[in-house]
């Protein structure tokens, strides 16, 4: 019994033992947890440090008249860190003194909450002890310059506990125009069109920050560790801002009209291959039209566009001339070799010339000219395709180019009905962009140019890679094949299918009509869909732009031909540029002499005005309001035109003295290096482009 006694004994003292250590582990735990839980975790925090990456800024796309298309804009995400030493010291007296005042302010501002809301928030934080807490996201760089003077936070970082994350967000200013093509750099979701293409020189070079994680795994900048991030670099296309407005306008226009399920339009600088404009609108479902996808990159049945194709393959082969006679017959079909072909319309005459055929669109014409052409050789045909480049993408500087898609050809039956279907658009799928390659290399005189949308890339206003014009091919068929070509081309606008649409044209169009018959994915040939097509030059006489319209019908539109449907868009696109610009060079040309009279003046607009005052010179004052202005010569007398400066962009100095040119420039933040000797005649960065302060801009001057 004393043994069992004695066990017990030792097994109760142990329990109770066991029992006091655990209340006192179970006690200092809760005093631990709620009572120095704050100290014991700011101490782990302090010690939870590491470098995470800062984004560099992004860089801007601009367009080649110095507009921006894609630019970023800083956020700024703004906490508050009532631990700060300035709102503990002396009892709190700064934040006490200061609440009150910077509730008012807050509230004024953002307008989300009551001043008092402000009040009862900012003092259950403070009691708290919260090390960020979150005042506002997203706020603008004109709010958070307003809050930068508020009470409070213009004591600084360290007094008032303002911590503030700027992060920027892409903006295209333009909205829709060329949304596609430029494309929309988005955080956690897919980048397309140059915002792509260019993206590691877009985005720069990210730096690093040190942080220290406090409560919640919410990283705080550390001051005094950090890498500064490299801007990204900008980039200069060679979208003309109004030439897009004018190809997107008049496309909206027509698709809206005939309530069509796509379009895309494509103007292209005939001698370079520099793309001028690119719209791409698709229909939703409410009926409203917006850029949703590249479809000039898309690849589709052609339609008559690829008989240009086919006629160039005919004459360079020397058997067959534009004068050559071809029998269509009156029935508007006709069995061709080893299959039926059908005309959309029937041809006026039936005998027509290859000029005619090529004019009036006849799948039957052309298919026969391709059969007695190729028949014993069809895979022949193919090798004329392959050495005009329709088998291969054009190598825009854009990702996502379709590949295109040719049959195989035999040389069998089945390699002659390929090869028949092909000659006059069907069995073979390309896109508009590289029809459109095809057709600006016969404007070109026989070059083909690679369709390019960039011109430079630049940093901080200098340009650091020029992208010239690249040559595809030097010579696409011979000189008299061209010339032959090109008069097919005018036939068409003068006596074919495109006639309707540009008659009284006050300048001379080159091109041709395509009608296809579409039959892909869902849509089958009974649906009665079509895309049409107009794809030419202008002037005729003298090319300086080459621009296709391609517009997919709604189901069974009572207009849906090339001619029809997309002519009237390449009229007014056409008309407009002529009177824009193409007038305006021709009539440049026969000026043997620079007019001596032409003057260009620019400074403070009162010094301006002084000086003609002085010297008793009458000119028109269309200076409204503002310091700064230009004089030159409209017609006989001189003009007096406000510059509008704008604190965050670039000014254009050109025409100032350097005197008014440094003083304003110094006074924007820049650095200005000088060469030479009169009036500014050329700045290093660019009228227009993002002002980036402590830059240094290059200031050339002549007399």
């Amino acid at each position: 019994m004393d043994v069992r006694r004695d066990i017990l004994w030792r097994v109760y003292l142990s329990f109770i033992g066991i029992t006091i250590l655990s209340s006192l582990v179970l006690g200092r735990a809760f005093y631990i947890q709620r009572f120095q839980g704050n100290y014991w975790r700011s101490m782990s925090d302090s010690m939870h440090q590491r470098f995470i990456e800062t984004d560099a800024e992004r860089g801007t796309i601009y367009s080649e008249d110095g507009e921006m298309l894609s630019t970023s804009l800083p956020q700024f995400n703004i906490y508050l860190d009532f631990m700060a030493d300035g709102l503990r010291d002396k009892g709190g007296k700064v934040f006490k003194e200061n609440i009150d005042s910077f509730a008012v302010a807050v509230a004024g501002l953002f307008g989300d909450k009551s001043v008092g809301d402000y009040k009862k928030e900012f003092r259950q934080s403070y009691k708290k002890k919260e090390r960020y807490h979150l005042l506002k996201k997203k706020v603008s760089f004109e709010e958070y310059k307003s809050f930068r003077g508020f009470p409070l936070v213009e004591l600084g970082k360290n007094k008032s506990g303002v911590i503030t994350e700027v992060k920027s967000f892409r903006k295209n200013p333009y909205v829709m125009m060329a949304k596609r093509t430029i494309g929309l750099y988005r955080e956690n979701a897919q980048v397309i069109g140059l915002e792509r293409t260019y993206d590691t020189l877009l985005r720069g070079k990210s730096g690093k920050r040190l942080v220290r994680y406090i409560t919640g795994g919410v990283p705080v900048p550390v001051e005094g560790y950090e890498i500064d991030p490299e801007n990204g670099k900008d980039i200069v296309t060679t979208i003309d801002v109004n030439m897009q407005d004018i190809a997107e306008t008049s496309l909206m226009k027509t698709m809206m009209q005939s309530e069509s399920q796509y379009g895309t339009c494509i103007v292209m600088e005939t001698r370079t291959g520099k793309i001028k404009a690119i719209s791409n609108l698709g229909r939703r479902p409410d009926g409203s039209y917006d850029e949703d996808y590249n479809y000039s990159m898309l690849t589709t049945e052609p339609g008559s566009t690829i008989k240009l194709a086919t006629l160039l393959s005919v004459l360079s082969e020397g058997k067959t001339t534009i004068n050559d006679m071809v029998e269509v017959g009156s029935a508007g079909k006709a069995f061709v070799g080893v299959r039926d072909v059908n005309d959309a319309e029937r041809a006026p005459k039936p005998v027509m010339t290859v000029k005619e055929c090529f004019a009036h669109s006849s799948n039957v014409g052309m298919s026969k000219i391709a059969f007695k052409t190729f028949s014993s050789q069809p895979d022949k045909y193919l090798s004329y395709l392959h050495r005009f480049r329709m088998d291969t993408v054009t190598g825009i500087d854009l990702v996502g180019e379709d590949r295109p898609r040719l049959p195989k050809i035999k040389r069998n039956n089945e390699g002659l009905h390929a090869m028949v279907t092909m000659s006059f658009g069907y069995a073979i799928e390309v896109s508009p962009l590289q029809t459109l390659t095809l057709y600006n290399a016969i404007a070109n005189d026989g070059k083909m140019m690679r369709p390019y949308l960039v011109n430079s890339v630049q940093s901080n206003g200098m340009v650091t890679k020029q992208f010239e014009p690249r040559v595809i091919t030097d010579q696409l068929c011979s000189p008299e094949v061209i010339k032959m070509a090109k008069q097919c081309m005018e036939a068409v606008v003068t006596e074919g299918t495109g006639k309707p649409a540009f008659k009284d044209m006050p300048f001379a169009v080159a091109g041709k009509t395509g009608t296809a018959h579409v039959a892909d994915g869902n849509i089958k040939y009974g649906d009665g869909v079509y895309q049409a097509t107009f794809v030419g030059y202008f002037p005729a006489n003298q090319p300086q732009y080459t621009c296709i319209v391609v517009i997919r019908s709604k189901p069974h539109a009572a207009v849906h031909f090339g001619g029809s449907l997309a002519g009237p868009v390449f009229r007014e696109i056409a008309t407009k540029l002529y009177a824009m610009n193409i007038e305006k060079q021709i009539f440049t040309t026969y000026i043997p002499v620079k007019d001596s009279s032409a003057y260009f003046y620019a400074g403070y607009s009162s010094d301006i005005k002084n000086v003609y005052k002085t010297l008793n010179v009458d000119y028109a004052d269309s200076v409204s309001q503002g310091h700064w202005g230009s004089m030159y010569a409209s017609g006989h007398q001189p003009m007096l035109r406000a510059n509008t400066i704008h604190k965050q962009v670039m000014p254009n100095v050109r025409g100032m003295g350097l005197k008014d040119a440094v003083y304003l420039l110094e006074n924007m933040g820049l650095k200005v290096q000088v060469k030479g000797r009169g009036k500014v005649m050329n700045q290093s960065i660019a009228p227009g482009s993002a002002l980036v302060k402590s830059n240094t801009v290059i200031l050339e001057l002549a007399t």
